[in-house]
């Protein structure tokens, strides 16, 4: 195929097209005419040889093909964009250059901070944006990196791709203050009789401690699923709940008195936490400096960690 033939413009109509299912709100995101917009939706139309948007009663639907061709687009227009914003030389301290990272909302809040802070102090012109990941792109990982500037990620998911460990981080039962039936210690047979609250559970979308809890013939009774790391406090308090959270969390959310940690009754192998990286950066001199910023934080972190269990 040529491509000397075809305007990079397309490929950001084609974009909000697919984004926007309608040609009048892609046109306003754009903002561009819609006669404009509708002269560069024909144009796709023969190149694919496909409606792409197929008109149904009073509004579109994404053909087949352009239900194939969205995630295509986002990738292609991703590596568009960094092709014509990469800079001969990285300098942090003049650049404006953004990074975006996936997490979860546990990363965001133990290295985002401290990643963050760094990165105001040495390079105050960069933008850091922290998006929470899902199941979906873990799954997809190698696609999803091409998108993005990176991932972190405990060890035990993601295999066959560059990555750089932060930190490591243990983990903790977490019961309501006003829960009987828990005393000064947690329990195996607790684990297995108490009501569980959990962050993921799915074949999988887990996390490795409740894996390890699996091994070891503890099947929880879950009662409740979130999304979020930080909620998990919010739906075991008042309730005869259970759950494990991250020890670096601890301070954090037992500031209310409404919760309090309990030692795993097993021994829960530690998270190694880390960050994954797609193999088309490893030569980027910005993204070198950055997977440095963050492996400076990951350190950071281990040292505090370890003066407050030493305090």
């Amino acid at each position: 195929m040529q491509l000397s033939g075809l305007d990079l413009n397309l490929l950001v109509a084609l974009n909000a097209l697919l984004r926007e299912v309608s040609v009048t709100r892609a046109a306003n995101r754009l903002n561009l005419s819609q006669p404009a917009l509708s002269a560069s939706l024909a144009r796709l139309r023969r190149h694919f040889d496909d409606e792409l948007l197929k008109r149904v009663g009073n509004r579109y639907e994404l053909t087949p093909l352009a239900v194939q061709l969205q995630p295509l687009c986002d990738v292609a227009l991703d590596s568009a964009h960094r092709v014509f914003t990469t800079e001969p030389a990285f300098s942090p301290s003049t650049s404006q250059r953004e990074f975006t990272v996936l997490c979860s909302d546990y990363a965001m809040a133990v290295l985002g901070g401290v990643a963050s802070t760094m990165m105001n102090e040495r390079a105050p012109h960069l933008r850091l944006r922290l998006r929470q990941h899902t199941p979906d792109m873990i799954a997809r990982a190698p696609e999803v990196l091409r998108t993005v500037d990176g991932l972190v990620m405990p060890h035990g998911f993601l295999s066959g791709l560059p990555h750089a460990d932060l930190y490591e981080d243990s983990w903790v039962c977490l019961v309501s203050r006003d829960n009987t039936a828990v005393g000064s210690e947690m329990t195996m047979e607790l684990l297995a009789q108490l009501p569980w609250a959990m962050m993921y559970h799915a074949p999988t979308a887990f996390t490795p401690a409740e894996r390890q809890l699996q091994m070891l013939g503890v099947q929880p009774k879950v009662q409740i699923v979130v999304e979020s790391f930080l909620s998990l406090p919010f739906v075991v308090a008042g309730t005869d709940r259970v759950a494990m959270i991250q020890r670096n969390l601890v301070p954090g959310i037992t500031a209310g008195g409404d919760v309090r940690v309990l030692a795993c009754p097993f021994d829960a192998v530690n998270l190694v936490e880390a960050l994954w990286w797609h193999p088309m950066f490893d030569r980027d001199r910005g993204h070198i400096w950055l997977r440095a910023l963050f492996v400076e934080a990951g350190r950071r972190i281990s040292e505090s960690a370890g003066h407050s269990t030493s305090g």
